[in-house]
């Protein structure tokens, strides 16, 4: 059946993938909350509410796999630098996570008062925001190491400080949560358009489109300048043959351009059928057109990411539907600026709300090909300079059991889907109403 490796890395990318479904929109759902109850708009806020309680639960049934795969699937990795990331993993669960699920059992079985309700609310955001620090942080020191001594055949924490508020930790923070944003803003604007397009709930629907396509030209603004962009200048800086592939690039050379189209020819070296922009990537990576971005060539295969195509790709896709989010929100707010966004006879905005409805997806799948990207660009280190994927698997673990394990995961998954597209759908038909229990 193969390498184990190559199953034990296809078992968590897919546990992961299918994880991050949920707590990106919890993320942006969360200081969304927070606002309509402080506006006083208790109504929306608890169909939110809801929405957000459907997604917390399913991200915490996938999300619990994913910690025990690090001693079934990644042994040599919890052995080597467990005491490390330990401790960002032990704080999200103990102070984030139970904050989280405290506060939102609050605003979901009992009944506040209206002050109450924003105080619950606005820990529910800490808790979830804080959850996705401690994580990140644990994702940045596999991107770039720090804090960290080596005693004999593994690492311990030095400094929680520099493990907790590296440069590179806080821009992914940064970038995370603004794209999380985006995908509450666009789940936000799809509810709102789809609500205004069935003729229910037309003061909600107004509301929701108000601020889901604020939100989201905001948010999608954000995510490319300035979050991503210091992200991409920190990938230049440290991780060289990740921007290289993410680029298709071989060769090295000042005035490197930005790839719009075109295909990587690995086994000859080269970009095939390429449209670039001049001198954009030295710009971007090094503040100067004469920035000298060094391509694949000049380093060693064995560094090389191990699927340059891929790699690509993802990158390539992220960036593209970035773009084209932009395109979407910009043409909604200026609508709803011109006063007829939620008028359905104007002149454009039938087609503008059927737009809207159906982009929802756009922004889990660029936030998906933005993690294959980093995971992708960070190999063949799991600790990028430290330690290596292949010394990080379980060894013990054959493919057999792998593969075993990876089918019932997809068969018990698909039913964990379905069951979340029942619940959500439900929650979406039935809208904003009042619940008992719920205020």
């Amino acid at each position: 059946m193969g390498d184990a490796l190559l199953w034990h890395r296809l078992q968590f990318a897919f546990t992961a993938v299918y994880h991050y479904v949920f707590p990106q929109l919890t993320m942006g759902l969360a200081p969304v909350i927070v606002f309509l109850r402080w506006r006083r708009e208790d109504r929306l806020a608890d169909f939110l509410t809801r929405v957000f309680a459907i997604n917390f639960a399913f991200g915490v049934v996938t999300g619990f796999p994913m910690e025990f795969q690090f001693g079934t699937n990644w042994a040599g990795l919890a052995r080597y630098a467990g005491d490390v990331i330990g401790q960002t993993l032990a704080m999200e669960g103990m102070f984030a996570f139970f904050l989280e699920s405290i506060f939102l059992g609050v605003l979901l079985w009992s009944k506040p008062s209206p002050r109450q309700k924003l105080f619950a609310s606005a820990a529910l955001w800490a808790g979830s925001w804080l959850s996705a620090y401690f994580i990140l942080a644990t994702h940045a020191f596999t991107e770039h190491p720090q804090g960290f001594v080596k005693n004999g055949d593994k690492l311990q924490l030095d400094s929680l400080a520099d493990l907790l508020l590296s440069r590179w930790a806080w821009t992914e923070v940064a970038h995370t949560l603004v794209a999380a944003l985006v995908t509450g803003a666009f789940v936000l604007a799809a509810m709102g358009a789809y609500y205004t397009l069935s003729r229910k709930h037309e003061d909600v629907a107004k509301r929701l489109l108000a601020i889901g396509t604020t939100l989201g030209l905001a948010a999608s603004l954000a995510v490319a300048f300035p979050t991503g962009d210091q992200q991409a200048k920190l990938v230049a800086h440290h991780q060289e043959p990740a921007l290289a592939a993410m680029e298709g690039r071989f060769e090295s050379g000042q005035m490197a351009g930005i790839t719009l189209i075109g295909q990587p020819n690995v086994p000859q070296r080269r970009l095939d059928n390429p449209i670039r922009v001049p001198g954009a990537l030295s710009f971007l990576a090094y503040g100067t057109f004469h920035g000298d971005v060094r391509g694949l060539s000049a380093f060693p295969e064995d560094e090389w990411p191990q699927n340059i195509e891929l790699l690509y790709y993802a990158f390539h896709l992220m960036a593209g539907i970035g773009t084209l989010m932009i395109g979407i929100m910009s043409l909604a707010v200026l609508q709803r600026f011109r006063k007829k966004l939620e008028v359905l006879d104007a002149r454009g905005t039938r087609p503008l709300l059927w737009a809207l409805m159906l982009a929802f997806p756009l922004p889990y799948i660029a936030n998906t090909a933005g993690w294959i990207t980093a995971e992708l660009g960070r190999q063949p280190w799991v600790i990028y300079g430290v330690l290596r994927t292949r010394d990080a698997s379980s060894t013990n673990v054959h493919s057999g059991d792998v593969l075993f394990t990876l089918i019932g995961f997809c068969g018990l998954y698909l039913m964990l889907g379905l069951l979340f597209v029942f619940l959500i759908g439900r929650e979406v038909m039935r809208g904003p109403v009042e619940v008992e229990g719920h205020g």
